[in-house]
């Protein structure tokens, strides 16, 4: 109990890739520590799939293979005793209706978290660099838009660089000074007054003290939420 009430469970639905999800752990743990003290740490579920196994969806575009497959990990992780559920991914949230459906908690969706960390910046238009899905297809960028932001993505041959490092090098955990040359040059030439980092692993790469403009980490900005909402 805390101040009287009972801390609620997060469920983490990662593996997406895991080094992200790692991230996600870390950053959720870290956070519940600095607000409670003491000995305290997460209550916190993680189911973790085989990432080859979604990205072969991705891949093939069997989209809503995808979304059944991690609406059972949500609805296992509500079986369990979660009491809101994080997907641990920005390109996944194509799915979030699916997982949404098939659970009875919130899912604390990644675009809202986002979108509202950009406005309270004071920011209304603002650059997005994530997977090619995340960074061509409507579904992550409308939900940023109907917060009434105006969203910039780099060129096609940009967003294939972008997704490349992503694909190639990040999700394996492999970090090249190279390509964080190639990440801050393509940030540079969009020329928003903020970019979203909206890939989980391109935190791994790019910070605050790589550029001047303000970076919204997603992975860092998703963790923050999950502990307000479960520490409400």
């Amino acid at each position: 109990m805390v101040g009287g009430s009972a801390v609620k469970r997060i469920g983490l639905i990662g593996g997406m890739s895991w080094q992200s999800s790692a991230l996600y752990y870390s950053l959720i743990n870290e956070l519940v520590h600095d607000r409670l003290g003491g000995f305290h740490s997460a209550d916190c579920l993680l189911a973790s799939v085989d990432f080859a196994e979604i990205e072969l969806m991705q891949q093939t575009g069997d989209w809503d293979a995808a979304g059944e497959r991690l609406a059972r990990e949500a609805a296992a992780l509500e079986l369990a005793g979660a009491d809101l559920v994080v997907l641990c991914t920005n390109t996944m949230h194509k799915v979030a209706g699916a997982i949404e459906e098939a659970i009875d908690i919130p899912l604390l969706h990644l675009g809202d978290v986002t979108a509202e960390a950009v406005l309270a910046a004071g920011l209304d238009t603002v650059g997005l660099l994530g997977t090619r899905f995340t960074m061509q297809e409507a579904f992550y960028r409308e939900r940023l838009e109907s917060h009434g932001l105006t969203v910039i993505v780099p060129t096609p041959e940009q967003q294939a660089v972008v997704n490349r490092i992503i694909y190639d090098e990040l999700v394996a955990g492999v970090v090249l000074d190279s390509s964080r040359a190639e990440y801050l040059a393509i940030i540079d030439s969009l020329g928003a007054p903020g970019v979203i980092l909206g890939c989980t692993e391109i935190e791994l790469l790019v910070g605050p003290e790589d550029t001047p403009l303000p970076l919204f980490p997603t992975t860092r900005l998703h963790a923050m939420a999950a502990v307000d909402a479960a520490l409400a």
